[in-house]
């Protein structure tokens, strides 16, 4: 794959999906820009993966914030000069039915989850089109789709779709690509903290099975970063074993 010695950032890599997608870019060579709200978490994960011999560095901050967007960039630059892919992977779910969300649970969910794009987005892009090169891998949903008792989340992963390709569209003279991993379930912490009963249930619906891991999330958005995928630029990959097919 081609990523080797580019520098990337993942957003909300401390754990989860983040995690796998910055092993993998690391595995492949890219030098990787941690990120998590939880300064313990991404400073021992940074440890972690330098005893591997992996080449990471690490910026703990809000980046749904204008300042932690733009310190998480300034940081990437600072250690390792440059930036050329950006992974907007942060983000949250408060699930409930509408007539029991608050509009707090409403307001903070899209603030996480689409906000964080639109700032860590802005406060790469000029780094890239100076560089005539980037590539822009926002982590969306296959509930992007619909899902019931995820109006919030939806909404959010939506706007998500819209702004990258919206992306594609404005950057494309500059060399620089952006697309869309959309998971279905993922073996995570979130998802393990569900009853048992429900994760039965939930793997009922996909297709293969069984859910996906980490690295398969990963592995996706490494092809979308791949110096070779210049000519792919405003897609949606899912990523679900099959679930998006059904709108499940």
């Amino acid at each position: 794959m081609g990523i080797k010695d580019r520098v990337a950032i993942v957003t909300g890599s401390g754990q989860g999906i983040g995690e796998g997608v910055a092993r993998r870019l690391a595995n492949g060579g890219a030098r990787v820009v941690l990120n998590d709200v939880d300064s313990s978490r991404v400073a021992a994960l940074a440890e972690d993966m330098k005893a591997a011999g992996l080449e990471v560095g690490y910026y703990a901050g809000d980046v749904s914030t204008k300042d932690g967007a733009g310190g998480l960039v300034d940081h990437a630059i600072r250690q390792f000069g440059k930036v050329d892919i950006l992974v907007n992977n942060v983000g949250i779910a408060r699930d409930k039915w509408l007539v029991k969300m608050s509009e707090d649970d409403w307001d903070e969910v899209l603030r996480v989850n689409l906000k964080s794009p639109f700032l860590c987005t802005q406060a790469v892009a000029k780094v890239m089109m100076d560089a005539n090169y980037g590539r822009i891998v926002n982590i969306g949903s296959r509930a992007w789709l619909g899902g019931a008792g995820q109006s919030n989340y939806s909404a959010s992963k939506g706007g998500v779709v819209s702004f990258t390709r919206t992306l594609a569209l404005e950057f494309a003279k500059y060399q620089i690509t952006a697309n869309v991993v959309a998971p279905g379930l993922v073996d995570t912490p979130l998802f393990r903290g569900l009853d048992r009963e429900v994760q039965e249930r939930l793997v009922k619906t996909v297709p293969v099975g069984r859910i996906g891991g980490p690295d398969d999330i990963g592995h996706a958005v490494a092809f979308f970063a791949d110096d070779d995928s210049w000519y792919i630029t405003g897609q949606v990959l899912y990523v679900c074993g099959g679930r998006s097919v059904g709108a499940y």
